[in-house]
């Protein structure tokens, strides 16, 4: 077996079958590629829109299987990547074919204990909530302490997927939240990336400068409080110089009730998720 795939403990898995190939799937198979962990000659996908997933193997280089069984029979880590209201109708399909196997899933709103009632005892269940910037390995994948994995199983997919970033264990009461603040957090940092870039414009940047002076600021504070360990408000503080430009626009963004906004932001997000499990 290839070093690149040889992991701590014994190992399990050779082959990596995703159902589904959307946004988050590709973003997973094109990562672990591009780290170097995964070639593409071991990965598989299956997805309904046969000349879609077509397209998406020819761009990263998986391999496109015709129906779920294909699938399961050349894998043997299968990942639950289709939208969650399909999840019951795939497994219902196919839990026969999962006896056995380990089944990794990224679907919303699923958790040990729902897949636990559903799938044979010999199915192997881990939950994982990862977001985009795994694509370019700067990802946060959080993964549910509720798990029957065998112990260097575990070892070795977390390490795998800790290629594409942080990985973050959570109790399975607040995968819920750590998904709102890491999984929406994305939408909300392009949207301020964007505000400010806005901003550059109005007062006379190019829009592709403004971009990449909001995009790289941004990037450079995340990095420097990851690295240094400090916290967001002392970092802030060495910016804002008494009297100074800086904390004219921090009483600014303060008026605008913006950190408020923030919270409120997830706010809506865990309301929105509350409102889905009572229905």
């Amino acid at each position: 077996m290839p070093d690149a795939l040889r992991l701590k403990g014994a190992f399990r898995m050779n082959t990596l079958g995703f159902i589904g190939m959307g946004n988050m799937a590709g973003a997973l198979a094109e990562g672990f590629i591009r780290s170097g962990r995964l070639p593409a000659s071991r990965i598989y996908a299956y997805a309904p829109h046969q000349e879609k997933l077509a397209a998406s193997a020819a761009r990263i280089g998986f391999t496109a299987c015709a129906s779920l069984k294909e699938l399961t029979a050349a894998a043997d880590t299968i990942v639950m990547a289709c939208k969650p209201y399909q999840v019951e109708d795939v497994l219902k399909a196919c839990r026969e074919d999962l006896r056995g196997k380990a089944l990794l899933s990224v679907a919303l709103g699923w958790n040990f204990a729902r897949y636990t009632a559903l799938l044979d005892p010999s199915t192997r269940i881990q939950c994982i909530m990862p977001n985009t910037p795994a694509l370019v390995r700067e990802g946060v994948l959080l993964f549910e302490e509720a798990h029957s994995l065998a112990a260097d199983e575990r070892a070795e997919i977390m390490e795998l997927f800790g290629a594409l970033g942080m990985t973050v264990e959570l109790p399975s009461a607040l995968m819920g939240i750590g998904g709102a603040v890491a999984g929406c957090g994305p939408a909300f940092a392009d949207l301020m990336m964007e505000a400010y870039a806005d901003a550059g414009v109005k007062y006379g940047l190019p829009r592709e400068t403004a971009l990449r002076l909001a995009e790289q600021t941004l990037l450079g504070s995340a990095r420097l409080a990851l690295q240094s360990g400090e916290h967001p408000g002392v970092l802030k503080d060495r910016v804002t110089s008494p009297g100074g430009t800086t904390i004219r626009g921090v009483c600014a963004l303060e008026k605008a009730a913006f950190r408020s906004a923030c919270i409120e932001s997830i706010d809506a997000v865990m309301s929105h998720d509350l409102k889905r499990r009572d229905n």
